[in-house]
């Protein structure tokens, strides 16, 4: 039964046509259910009327004062009703099917991949003919500096699909081989693209890859935990549960590790968005703070290799800006990002924030959180890019994302 004053979720929301009349899908980001709803687009003013501060009479009265709608005896409660079935509504009953499936999410062996596109439910041996075939389309190393990588302690690279972005994730992950061979711990920090403002979530599970687990360092986990507090370290775990971001980037560490298992530390990083805004700065964040310094002291008795599993621009219309990007404008992204991986490769995190706040954020770069932290764990860092690449966003060719990869030393 739904609530008396109902309260919908934060929800995924995708424009659609249905009989030539505009609509509305919601769905769980979560994906308690897999159900979606289809919504009249003219009661968009009522969903967003669903804050939990109005009954079903209050609803309907101020859909009819803001948008001049009446709504037939009985839709309202059939409307509630079915976002009630999904789950869709902040209530006692999605709280509990929440609690069963984090409960089903931790007492698995571990975290089961995810990824599609790649032949990884075949064989290792299948996945890692795939993968090895992406590194043998590189030219050779362009220097005897290039291929040694065993100085490096920081990676970014993308997460984007292996189809997409193949070459960047072969060119870093080849330079970055001998580094990861050496790594006694793996932090990675990855996109949490339905994370809230500033959040660090861990997770104690495991995540499987086509060559096995990586086992997640559990004392870590409790450290880290212990200067965040759980409900900060782990209120969103969930979201480890299918965000592919982590998972894209430990299959390229095991890979090049040649099979072997190494502890890692996966961190999923909520949006930075309040900070682009002015409200607050990152290096006065002091839960950074507090999780740098833990990170760094860890660091400092056992090697460590830190990856940013990160993309950078999502621009044009399917990422809802006005205009589609043509040859100049690609041209101009590509000059925007250069800037960027300048001050990655400088190791300056501050620089790197404060180009992306000056802008707006307007080219929606999803990778500013992890990349950051990574700076900001590392420290003093130089570097050099390791592969470029826009990828198309749409079937008209005017959306694009941008993706690179850098090693730092």
């Amino acid at each position: 039964m739904t609530s008396e004053n109902p309260k919908l979720r934060p929800v995924n929301v995708q424009m659609i046509q249905h009989q030539n009349q505009p609509m509305l899908l919601l769905d769980d980001p979560l994906h308690l259910s897999e159900a979606a709803i289809a919504v009249p687009q003219a009661l968009a003013t009522l969903l967003l009327l669903m804050d939990g501060t109005r009954n079903l009479a209050g609803l309907e009265a101020g859909l009819q004062v803001r948008a001049g709608i009446r709504l037939q005896p009985g839709v309202l409660a059939q409307l509630l009703e079915a976002l009630d079935t999904a789950y869709l509504l902040d209530n006692d009953r999605f709280r509990r099917a929440r609690a069963a499936t984090i409960e089903a999410y931790r007492s698995a062996p571990f975290r089961p991949q995810t990824v599609d596109g790649i032949a990884f439910e075949t064989s290792p041996e299948v996945a890692a003919e795939e993968l090895q075939a992406l590194v043998d389309t590189l030219p050779p190393p362009a220097t005897a500096a290039e291929e040694d990588g065993a100085s490096i302690r920081g990676v970014v690279s993308p997460h984007i699909d292996y189809q997409r972005g193949g070459s960047v994730y072969a060119e870093v992950w080849r330079a970055a081989a001998d580094a990861a061979r050496r790594a006694e711990l793996a932090v990675v920090f990855g996109t949490d693209h339905r994370g809230s403002e500033a959040a660090l979530t861990l997770t104690r599970q495991s995540y499987g890859t086509p060559f096995g687990v990586l086992p997640t360092d559990q004392d870590l986990v409790d450290a880290l935990a212990g200067v965040l507090g759980d409900e900060a370290a782990f209120g969103e775990e969930l979201n480890h549960r299918e965000e592919h971001s982590i998972e894209l980037a430990a299959i390229w560490l095991h890979f090049v590790r040649r099979g072997e298992a190494v502890p890692v530390l996966p961190v999923l990083c909520g949006s930075f968005g309040a900070f682009v805004a002015g409200q607050g700065e990152p290096a006065a964040h002091e839960p950074f703070a507090q999780v740098a310094h833990v990170l760094q002291s860890v660091m400092a008795r056992r090697r460590t290799l830190v990856v940013a599993a990160a993309d950078l621009a999502h621009v044009g219309p399917a990422f809802g800006d006005a205009h589609g990007v043509d040859f100049i404008g690609r041209a101009q992204q590509r000059n925007a990002d250069e800037r960027l991986l300048a001050s990655i490769c400088a190791g300056d995190a501050e620089a790197f924030f404060a180009q992306i706040r000056d802008e707006g954020d307007r080219r929606h770069i999803c990778g500013l959180p992890p990349i950051y932290l990574t700076l900001r764990v590392l420290g003093e860092a130089q570097g050099r890019p390791a592969g470029y690449a826009l990828c198309p966003a749409d079937p008209q060719g005017l959306s694009f994302v941008s993706v690179a990869g850098a090693l730092l030393h």
